[in-house]
């Protein structure tokens, strides 16, 4: 699995980039150096639109893996949309330029050469994502290679193919389809696969190496370059050998860079890759109108700038206009997802644990109440393969999202739902010998991992019936793939607890031992959980199973993941003697200025708080009193002037720790989070 880097370099060159593309139809270098223009125009600049083909299957290809094929689905809807709308908008200039190509030649340009000059990339990248998309992983590389290879000869080394007459025929056939090799099937799948391989390789901050190997490509590129054209071999200069191998090393030098994303960017690079040749032609228009032909037309220089200035001011007005509308603010009470928080959680937890142990991020309960299916892409995106549950239900919810890693139930599971366990494959937890039999009778092969009960009592098989964990292994119908345990006290410090912890990693490495002495392979072992993880950290396990520290609750560290928020629905003010609530448990002891809250303990805020706990209101601790009705919770703001309706109140972050918040409630973080209801908005943000 992917660990995704950040995108920030990616995203400052895509600008870079569509200059290029401006550049390129511009020439504007062509008054100072015929020459100068030609290795910028016909070769240099070439890197532009394989970047964007690179970029996108940089983003789309791992999500196509974990997710499934349709997963790309909404983009390559979108993108032809714009296609079909920049179709519409060049229609004009087609016309104006007399170009009718009829039915037959009106798909072409539509599925292959692009319906204006420059629109060739989106059809390009339709095609070549579907493509790609629809063949399988082991065949992508070669096949992508081999397409890429017959471009090359029919663009620019098309003088070695028309050397020889069958294969001159057969290009010739081809350039009945389309005008060029430059299109969706030959020259977008193999940096799409490029992309997505790049995906999946972390980035280094070794800049000045992969500076200087880029330098090296780009000067390998530009001797193709001219040896192409010195020796006549171009039919079109648009494919060139050396091309991948600059990609690649340009991706690695921008990863290197480190940077923090630019979101921004992005849609401002397409719209001046969209908007320029409109602005070529009203330029022209202009400078004949105004008579600076001389100045803005014939000298190149200035024209590209001026058509460059135009197109970013231009792609930057477009952007304003078609920028969506931010979504409402959550307008009763909401969860704060941060994402970023989340990912930094995951390189603590993999730093504590051996290289050769992988993380299986605990999403039950709805993601400790942080919303499963979110966090599990997340943690997929992030190179997490494993992902453990409580129940069956919890697992199909995974599946039906997109999840494609291993997905362990933890909880005892009951014949009904033994099939939809094997439909979503599922890994099975085996509770007992009981539950072995009820499996085994199942009569179709299910994925198991063997509970070993090794003092916490709850559900294994006792840690001492060597027999009985064998005989799961050696049962034909049962496909035992690993061992696991629960240490009960891992998060205690008494001498007592840490002697039982010990004693029970001892009884499971027994019992693995003794699985192994027998010819027996337990498979994938797994004893730590999140407290496990900081008090047992090196222990030979294959996994370890991080549920609350996940969150960033319980460790030091660690960055807490969830913000609860609510709005301030009223103020009341009260005067001495006057009671509030159910009840009638608060009384003012003094003028009191009360805030009504929008949450309650239907939203899964504990009643327990009323009189216990705090919100955050502008900043300043406001106690909680009274008590916590099903939708409405009462603080009081007396010394909280800022405290008005509509303003935020947070309670739990943002100072209030999940683990203090629970403690007052007389609870435990994990119950805290976990209960929180339906009724609570999530919202996921990348907040640093």
């Amino acid at each position: 699995m992917s660990r995704s880097p950040r995108s920030g370099g990616l995203d400052c060159f895509r600008l870079p980039a569509a200059l290029l593309v401006v550049a390129n139809h511009t020439s504007p270098l062509l008054a100072f150096s015929p020459e100068a223009d030609h290795v910028l125009t016909q070769i240099l600049a070439r890197v532009a639109v394989p970047f964007f083909l690179t970029v996108s299957g940089y983003f789309l290809l791992p999500k196509a893996e974990r997710e499934g094929r349709r997963a790309v689905c909404p983009f390559l809807r979108r993108t032809l949309l714009l296609y079909l709308c920049a179709t519409l908008f060049y229609l004009p200039l087609q016309l104006y330029k007399g170009h009718r190509p009829g039915l037959l030649g009106a798909l072409r340009d539509l599925v292959f050469d692009g319906t204006f000059y420059h629109l060739w990339y989106f059809p390009a990248l339709l095609v070549g994502l579907s493509l790609v998309c629809l063949l399988p992983r082991r065949a992508r590389w070669p096949v992508s290679a081999l397409l890429y290879l017959m471009g090359l000869l029919g663009d620019s080394y098309y003088a070695l193919a028309a050397a020889f007459p069958p294969l001159r025929i057969c290009y010739d056939v081809l350039f009945h389809i389309f005008d060029q090799t430059r299109n969706g099937l030959f020259l977008a799948p193999l940096f799409l696969v490029l992309g997505g391989a790049l995906a999946h390789r972390p980035s280094t901050r070794n800049r000045s190496a992969r500076l200087a190997a880029l330098i090296g490509a780009l000067l390998l590129l530009l001797a193709e370059g001219r040896m192409v054209f010195s020796l006549a071999l171009a039919r079109y200069s648009t494919m060139y050998l050396s091309l991948p191998l600059v990609l690649w090393l340009l991706f690695r030098f921008l990863q290197s860079l480190d940077l923090p994303p630019r979101p921004g960017l992005r849609p401002l690079s397409t719209a001046v890759y969209l908007l320029h040749p409109w602005l070529i032609v009203a330029l022209r228009g202009f400078a004949r109108l105004t008579g600076l032909t001389t100045l803005l037309m014939d000298n190149d220089f200035l024209h590209f700038l001026a058509v460059a200035c135009l197109s970013l001011a231009a792609g930057a007005l477009f952007c304003r206009f078609l920028r969506p509308r931010p979504s409402p603010a959550p307008a009763r009470c909401w969860a704060e997802i941060d994402l970023s928080a989340l990912r930094h959680n995951l390189g603590a937890l993999r730093a504590r644990i051996p290289p050769e142990c992988a993380l299986m991020a605990v999403v039950k309960a709805d993601g400790y109440g942080h919303g499963a299916v979110q966090i599990a892409r997340f943690c997929a995106g992030e190179g997490v393969g494993a992902f453990a549950v409580a129940t069956v239900n919890e697992g199909a919810t995974l599946r039906r999202a997109g999840i494609k890693g291993d997905i362990l139930v933890l909880g005892r599971t009951f014949p009904p739902e033994f099939s939809e366990a094997h439909r979503r494959n599922l890994i099975l937890t085996v509770a007992d010998p009981v539950h072995a039999e009820e499996l085994a009778a199942f009569g179709k092969s299910l994925r198991l991992h063997v509970a070993v009960d090794t003092g916490m009592h709850r559900l294994g098989f006792p840690s001492s019936e060597v027999d009985a964990v064998a005989a799961v292994y050696r049962a034909p119908r049962l496909r035992a793939e690993g061992l696991f345990t629960h240490l009960c006290a891992a998060d205690s410090d008494t001498p007592s607890d840490r002697a039982f912890t010990h004693s029970q990693i001892d009884a499971f490495f027994a019992l693995a031992a003794n699985l192994k002495a027998r010819g027996i392979d337990p498979g994938v072992l797994h004893i730590q959980a999140s407290a496990g993880i900081y008090s047992c950290p090196a222990l030979p396990c294959s996994l370890v199973r991080p549920g609350l520290a996940l969150y960033g609750v319980g460790s030091s560290g660690l960055r807490p993941v969830l913000t609860l928020k609510c709005r301030v629905a009223a103020i009341h003010v009260l005067a001495p003697g006057d009671t509030a609530g159910y009840g009638r448990t608060f009384t003012a002891s003094r003028p009191t200025r009360l805030a009504v809250l929008s949450i309650g303990y239907a939203d899964g805020f504990p009643r327990a708080l009323g009189g216990r706990g705090h919100a955050l209101i502008a900043g300043k601790s406001a106690p909680i009193v009274g008590r916590v009705c099903m939708d409405q919770t009462l603080c009081d703001v007396t010394a909280i002037p800022a405290a008005v309706p509509g303003c935020e109140a947070v309670l739990i972050g943002s100072g209030l720790d999940a683990a203090a918040v629970a403690g007052a409630a007389e609870t435990i973080p994990n119950e805290l989070l976990s209960r929180l209801g339906v009724r609570v908005q999530r919202v996921y943000r990348m907040l640093s």
